[in-house]
């Protein structure tokens, strides 16, 4: 089985993890900060919050941004349902825009018209969470125009996107955003287990993420109702959570990140190498906006559903029978039962809708051989051909 993504894992990374095994800290040490110092260093940002998971962070991003009851977020309904679930455990509302059929991330053009038959209506969103879909940013100068004539905050989800850029700057910087997320599940670019990281360049969300990562707990005197009781003292001066990252999975993350530009390298030279041989099929392979250089976490072609004889789930189901491990990212949203509850319904994004219809994603990570890529194609052929 040639899977659809794969962690690198070298004797580098091995050693990172049993140094810190070794050490007198597996949670709450030097290590954590290091690597998020190497992460904000990276992408350029001023501060860089570490957790437990992507999950965690847009959930601290979403409580840092004082989402809550009575309030909306707006997401991509072709997204991880996190994206959108962050703003439920916020007690926010939650609606969708649907997705640019080119890029398949948010349209810009349809947020526009959203927006405005929004303020009519007076729901307007407090938080917009951008998702830069398979590693290609979302149309972030776009989004930001609008973040400033409707007064919402921006997140962007870039738990694909870490090594990417958006008009030649590091995505992350925050030239666009209030708050960029990245996420370090094994598939992802670069990996430390489960974990995540929030950066941002405003102090006081840095200060706020922080805080509710861990318990809402400080030990600062400053941020005190009165002068600590000793040395001991601790205070909760807030509701956070546990959502910590260990000292051994940032150890993972400090080695890996050393290997981050040359995986995003290799991960657009096999990209570029689907789209050449690619090019005589039956597929709609990945159009890459030319202000964007993608992280290529994922390579998704849209069958070409009305020039095939197989269906879109024929062709999946041919691919997994000769051990080609595809996936299909992501199922809109909207057409979750969770979601269906609140009253949403087939027909309310129509381009997510048809991107579902069609999409399929082809093993892609940097481990992979040439052989293995024609493999790929050789079996994706054969299953379009029924």
């Amino acid at each position: 089985m040639i899977p659809y993504g794969r962690q690198d894992i070298r004797q580098e990374d091995v050693d990172a993890v049993v140094e810190v095994l070794r050490s007198d800290f597996l949670t709450q040490g030097p290590v954590v900060p290091r690597f998020e110092q190497a992460v904000a260093d990276h992408v350029g940002a001023r501060h860089a919050v570490a957790a437990n998971s992507a999950t965690s962070a847009l959930h601290i991003a979403c409580l840092a941004l004082d989402l809550g009851e009575s309030d909306w977020l707006w997401t991509s309904p072709i997204t991880f349902v996190a994206s959108a679930n962050c703003g439920l455990y916020c007690g926010a509302k939650v609606d969708f825009v649907d997705i640019d059929p080119k890029t398949y991330n948010l349209c810009p053009e349809a947020l526009a018209a959203k927006l405005k038959q929004a303020e009519e209506e007076r729901r307007l969103p407090k938080v917009l969470v951008a998702v830069h879909l398979c590693g290609q940013p979302c149309d972030m100068a776009a989004i930001h125009e609008l973040s400033q004539r409707y007064g919402f905050r921006v997140i962007e989800d870039a738990s694909h996107a870490i090594g990417g850029q958006y008009r030649g700057e590091p995505i992350g910087n925050g030239s666009y955003s209030d708050i960029t997320v990245f996420s370090f599940h094994p598939v992802k670019i670069i990996t430390t287990g489960e974990g995540g990281m929030a950066v941002t360049n405003d102090d006081e969300l840095a200060r706020r993420m922080s805080l509710l990562r861990s318990h809402g707990i400080t030990r600062d005197p400053e941020c005190m109702t009165h002068e600590p009781d000793g040395p001991w003292y601790y205070q909760q001066v807030d509701l956070g959570f546990n959502y910590r990252m260990t000292e051994m999975q940032a150890a993972l993350g400090v080695s890996q990140i050393e290997r981050l530009d040359a995986y995003v390298v290799r991960r657009n030279e096999l990209a570029e190498r689907y789209d050449r041989l690619l090019a005589d099929q039956p597929v709609t392979t990945p159009w890459q906006h030319p202000d964007s250089y993608s992280g290529r976490h994922l390579y998704v072609v849209r069958l070409q559903v009305d020039a095939i004889a197989p269906s879109h789930r024929a062709v999946f189901e041919s691919l997994r029978e000769q051990g080609i491990g595809v996936n299909l990212h992501y199922i809109p949203v909207h057409l979750q039962p969770c979601y269906r509850q609140m009253g949403f319904r087939p027909g309310d994004f129509p381009e997510a809708e048809r991107y579902y219809a069609e999409a399929i994603s082809l093993p892609l990570f940097p481990l992979m051989t040439e052989g293995q890529q024609d493999a790929v194609v050789s079996a994706l052929e054969e299953a379009l051909a029924g």
